[in-house]
């Protein structure tokens, strides 16, 4: 069985050591994990191409909306998000016809591993988050802080169509958003927890304006920051942060555990995963 990660760029990707530790761990030695260039250009193809020996896809920048219109089915939690990280490969049923014998469908994990992530560093129940950048990602981030508790995120979004779309996801889950424009980013730092999505090129310039002091002043301590950034790591913000700080890896970890449990249909080797992560990582960092 084959499987692979799909995005551009894409060789920075922690994915490959993760699914495969995964895989030797439980026994799956017949099946491959590969790492493919794939914009928005080549996605079609790609998705064409899939047959009875592919369990799935793992999907990252710029795919997870450009994918949803090829596949068979959207869960309705993910069409409820607006984003998929995930397409799982299954046989078609008897007696169905359509592209080589399969049924893509198409899931959305990132939501679970924000969850997962920030409960592992204590913040289970949030009261005041906020959430930085407007992307797919953010939607997922967005989702996540209402599932975490808090009542009523703060966004802050460069983009007004961004901004309508976050609104729309947000009461397509019951839930609501206060979107802000670039101008107040430094509001954020108001929240316990802030979750920056935006990419490691813009990381710099979110720093020069949240990370002086990384908090907004009197005894009340700095937020808890996940950057879902992990490559390269650490970011200008997670570098400048006064307060705790939580990487992309830990993300990156839970969400891949719940794609291979969906790929595989067996309990994902979390503790595996990890170690194979990490120790990527580690080489990479003395090189």
């Amino acid at each position: 069985m084959r499987a692979a990660v799909c995005g551009s760029p894409i060789a920075h990707s922690l994915s490959p050591a993760l699914h495969r530790a995964a895989y030797a761990a439980l026994g799956l030695h017949r099946w491959e994990y590969d790492l493919l260039e794939v914009d928005e250009e080549r996605l079609p193809g790609l998705v064409a191409s899939l047959d009875t020996g592919w369990a799935g896809l793992s999907l990252t920048m710029p795919l997870k909306q450009a994918v949803l219109p090829l596949v068979d089915e959207v869960s309705d939690f993910a069409r409820a998000v607006g984003a998929v990280n995930t397409v799982v490969v299954t046989p078609r049923p008897a007696g169905g016809t359509g592209r080589a014998g399969v049924h893509l469908r198409a899931e959305n994990t990132d939501v679970h591993g924000v969850v997962a992530a920030l409960a592992e560093a204590g913040a289970v129940g949030v009261a005041r988050g906020a959430v930085v950048g407007g992307g797919a990602t953010a939607r997922s981030a967005l989702v996540a802080l209402l599932r975490a508790g808090c009542p009523r995120p703060v966004a802050v979004v460069r983009s007004s169509a961004r901004a309508e779309e976050l609104t729309r996801v947000a009461a397509r889950l019951g839930g609501e958003v206060e979107v802000r424009g670039w101008a107040e980013l430094p509001s954020v730092l108001d929240a316990d927890v802030v979750v920056s999505t935006v990419p490691s090129g813009a990381s710099q310039a979110v720093a020069d304006v949240l990370a002086p002091t990384g908090a907004p002043g009197g005894s009340r301590p700095a937020p808890l920051l996940l950057d879902v950034v992990y490559a390269p790591w650490p970011t200008p913000l997670a570098q400048r942060w006064a307060g705790p700080v939580i990487g992309g890896f830990e993300m990156l970890l839970h969400q891949g555990a719940a794609q291979v449990e969906l790929m595989t249909g067996r309990t994902a080797p979390l503790e595996a995963m990890r170690a194979a992560g990490l120790a990527v990582l580690r080489e990479r960092a003395r090189a």
